[in-house]
């Protein structure tokens, strides 16, 4: 019976701003994330917190506070890594100051301690959608080349901080979202529609020279550290054989790669050339920009994985966090949100990617979002989660077996978290349950899912578990 790889990292993921709350608590500044209603797509960017409204992030799952019982149920699943992400508003509060905020830095401290207590491996996000809220309204966010050396100071800060407790960083979450989500992703206010790809050009330059400086520094205090990049890359399909079809797919199916194109290889694409002699973009760089770049290239490429979608040449380019909103595909079935579940297109992703850069990937999102219902034993039996997770761990083993080298997979919000998105409870990723509904009511009271003993089993036996039949259709 096939197996996975016995150092295969087996774990779960969250992030700071979706999980924590205390978003004033200990020094901390206010984030993008904590001035947002009902989720950073569609929702509502207040730029400054009102009393009279509700932001979800606030609270969260009050995982700042309550974060030894959310480990220790954790560890009792048996998963072998956490991905969270360090909030960049509590280790530096405005994102400009000189000095680090020690309360924020101990947090982390006793946070990693935790974990590692029960011999689980961080892997650590240095930057997930929440940007200090003054870098965007004191410097326009990355647009702004000052944002550099913040950055590379936060990153020193947290990398000689937890040298001996992180092994596994990531530089950005979803970097590739600058083009469908730009504020959250990048802290980019687009003010003038025809000037916007030439603001998310020149700020993804900032951060193409932020993550170099940031594996430079990994690698100098942590030798033995590695230093990935992370894309949102939900596979893009044409949506009939009709080569102008094919194409734009393919076209914009570079738009998310040339991302891990310039973090990878080193360098810019060909391709972008075009781009931006046909958009009029200008990228300013400076001496010694392109020579960092490529020296240092990061060790790994981590991706979230949740959907695909199909594109028609012309069609209007929308996205979310799950990836490009495409046309209906009609070999495939949906979650409640309308997400199409393609299990297979989780080993297409990792060959496309694999044969594309030959460095090992690591899956740190794929999850289901639908709602949970608590039956009259208290139990809550989620079976339509436990199928999707089944299908996309079955096709990411049959990767393995195509060759593809995949460190490890992260179950997203092993604990119902906020959705990021929608800014809601109820849209429920988790094999915990948290007693929280969207208007912020509720107990917070954890219990497990039988989705919760599932992926017990499937750690344990090496994903052997996945063949036995006993899931409801």
């Amino acid at each position: 019976m096939k197996e996975f790889p016995k150092d295969f990292l087996w774990g779960g993921a969250i992030a700071a701003n979706q999980a924590e709350g205390a978003w004033n608590e200990d020094g901390k500044g206010p984030a993008i994330s904590d001035v947002y209603r009902n989720g950073i797509v569609g929702g509502h960017f207040d730029g400054e917190v009102h009393e009279e409204h509700f932001y979800a992030s606030h609270e969260a799952i009050d995982f700042y506070h309550r974060y030894k019982e959310d480990i220790a149920l954790l560890a009792e699943s048996g998963i072998k890594c956490f991905r969270t992400s360090i909030a960049w508003s509590r280790i530096f509060p405005n994102g400009d100051e000189e000095e680090p905020n020690e309360k924020g830095l101990q947090f982390y401290d006793d946070l990693f301690n935790e974990i590692l207590k029960y011999g689980i491996e961080p892997v650590i996000t240095i930057s997930h959608f929440e940007i200090p809220l003054n870098l965007i309204l004191k410097y326009d966010g990355w647009k702004n080349r000052q944002l550099i050396g913040f950055y590379e100071r936060y990153a020193r800060t947290i990398i000689t901080r937890y040298k001996d407790k992180v092994k596994y960083w990531m530089n950005f979450n979803e970097i590739n979202h600058f083009h469908t989500i730009p504020l959250a992703a990048g802290g980019i206010l687009i003010k003038d529609e025809e000037q916007k790809l030439q603001d998310i050009y020149q700020a993804s330059h900032h951060v193409f020279v932020a993550s170099a400086l940031a594996k430079k520094l990994c690698h100098e205090i942590s030798p033995d550290a590695k230093m990935g990049c992370m894309l949102s890359l939900s596979p893009i399909y044409p949506h009939t054989c009709n080569p102008d079809d094919i194409f734009d797919s393919y076209e914009l199916r570079r738009r998310s790669l040339f991302y891990s194109d310039v973090m990878i290889r080193g360098y810019y694409p060909s391709y972008a050339k075009r781009i931006w002699k046909e958009h009029g973009i200008s990228v300013v760089m400076e001496n010694g920009d392109l020579e960092l770049i490529k020296e240092n290239t990061v060790d790994y490429l981590g991706f979230s994985y949740y959907r695909s979608s199909t594109h028609k040449a012309g069609m209007p380019i929308l996205g979310n966090t799950g990836g490009i909103i495409g046309l209906e595909n009609p070999y495939l079935e949906k979650t409640e949100w309308g997400w199409p579940i393609d299990p297979k297109g989780l080993r297409y992703v990792c060959n496309e990617l694999y044969d594309r850069y030959q460095i090992p990937l690591f899956i740190v999102e794929n999850g289901y979002g639908g709602r949970d219902e608590i039956d009259e034993n208290g139990e809550i039996h989620d079976d339509a989660r436990i199928d999707y997770i089944r299908k996309h761990l079955i096709q990411l083993q049959e990767a393995i077996e195509d060759g593809c080298e995949v460190i490890g997979y992260t179950w997203w919000g092993p604990i119902d978290i906020v959705s990021a998105g929608t800014g809601e409870m109820e849209k429920r990723y988790g094999y915990i349950y948290v007693d929280k509904d969207n208007d912020g009511n509720g107990t917070l009271e954890r219990r497990k899912k039988k989705s919760f003993g599932w992926y017990k089993n499937v750690i344990e036996t090496d994903g052997r578990a996945l063949y036995e039949r006993n899931v409801k259709k």
